[in-house]
């Protein structure tokens, strides 16, 4: 009797990430037969009418072999150059792939500021939505060519799990070099599949190893992992497999490993923010005020706020801590750190009357803000 997953089968907006080594040559270029065989898997589902958003790794691996490097470059600039270099190649071959599928792509280029901010989420949401109104095929990458440490992504598994939030996806398949999740390292002969997670104590005991025998991408199965934790806490099933069984993960066959989904879907947006962000800062807050915000999920106020650490600037997520130093909650905050340490303590009302109508808001609202 054949297992069909039906939490696959009845996924009609379906997102799908694969890496550098499935798509790409230990000594860098594009495996033209890899991708083609990806693009067939997927543009089955489009003639079926669902939805597809491919999160394509591959894009500084591409662009070795064309500009004579040998390996994954270590600095920042040369991984820079190769990814303008590659990426160019790799949508060019989807957009060839698709077509002969009847499918128009469009290539989304993201970093960290693109979603986390509020202007700026909601544009990529737009895009994304009108890319699939339209029934084109969305290819997401990082924005290697200008990311910088500070607003990278990390890895596209996870950035696969949060664009997977952001549209409201079914289902997230995270294709790889492993047929799934495994006990140990697969060739080991006491290692045994993994064929289900329905929660973390499934995977106790479980040895999870790093990036793959190419040595072209940058993630590995913690990574993938992780993924799966970020998407199955938004409510979304996760299918992690090998990219050759694409198609028979696709139809719901029981390959690879599958990830049951944990909890109710949050808000899209505050989901990004605890899960995409790095705090550039931290607000020390007194108990009144952690009780305000943790327990009456309140904004927080100038009065409630006894110290200020970090360099930021408006808009950048900052951590809210307690009188012990421990996070608990994850906001954009409203001001500058340096115009903070005058108005601690102080209401805004007696803000408003001293420096202005402008010092009356809040210094993070409770709609930019996720508790921890």
């Amino acid at each position: 009797m054949v297992v069909v997953r039906e939490a696959v089968t009845g996924a009609r907006r379906v997102v799908v990430k694969i890496g550098s080594s499935s798509l790409t040559t230990a000594t860098g270029g594009l495996a033209g037969e890899r991708v083609d065989a990806l693009v067939d898997a997927l543009g089955a589902l489009t003639a079926d009418g669902r939805e597809v958003v491919l999160v394509s790794s591959g894009a500084i691996a591409a662009g070795l072999a064309p500009l004579g490097l040998s390996r994954r470059p270590r600095d920042l600039a040369t991984q820079q150059a190769a990814a303008s270099v590659g990426q160019g190649l790799l949508i060019g071959r989807y957009a060839a792939g698709f077509a002969r599928h009847h499918r128009t792509v469009g290539q989304v280029l993201l970093t960290v500021d693109d979603v986390t901010r509020r202007a700026h989420y909601r544009n990529a949401y737009r895009t994304l939505r009108k890319l699939l109104d339209l029934r084109a095929v969305p290819i997401v990458n990082e924005n290697d060519t200008v990311a910088t440490e500070e607003i990278r992504f990390g890895d596209n598994d996870r950035l696969a799990a949060l664009v997977a939030a952001l549209v409201q996806a079914d289902l997230l398949v995270l294709l790889s070099d492993v047929d799934a999740l495994w006990t140990g390292d697969p060739s080991r002969p006491d290692s045994t599949r993994i064929s289900e997670v329905r929660s973390e104590e499934d995977l106790t005991g479980v040895t999870i190893g790093g990036t793959g025998r190419a040595g072209v991408g940058t993630g590995g199965m913690v990574t993938k992992v992780e993924a799966a934790r970020i998407a199955t806490g938004f409510g979304i099933p996760v299918v992690l497999t090998a990219a050759p069984l694409a198609a028979p993960a696709l139809a719901g066959e029981a390959v690879g490993t599958f990830f049951h989904p944990r909890r109710q879907r949050p808000a899209a947006r505050l989901f990004w923010l605890a899960h995409a962000t790095s705090p550039r800062g931290r607000l020390h807050l007194d108990e009144g005020a952690v009780a305000a915000v943790v327990g009456r999920r309140k904004s927080l106020l100038p009065a409630g706020i006894t110290a200020v650490d970090g360099a930021f600037t408006a808009g950048d997520p900052v951590d809210l801590v307690d009188s012990q130093g421990a996070p608990v909650a994850r906001g954009l905050v409203n001001y500058d750190a340096v115009e903070l340490p005058g108005l601690l303590g102080r209401s805004t009302p007696e803000l408003a009357a001293a420096l202005g109508p402008a010092y009356e808001r809040e210094v993070v609202h409770r709609d930019d803000l996720v508790l921890l």
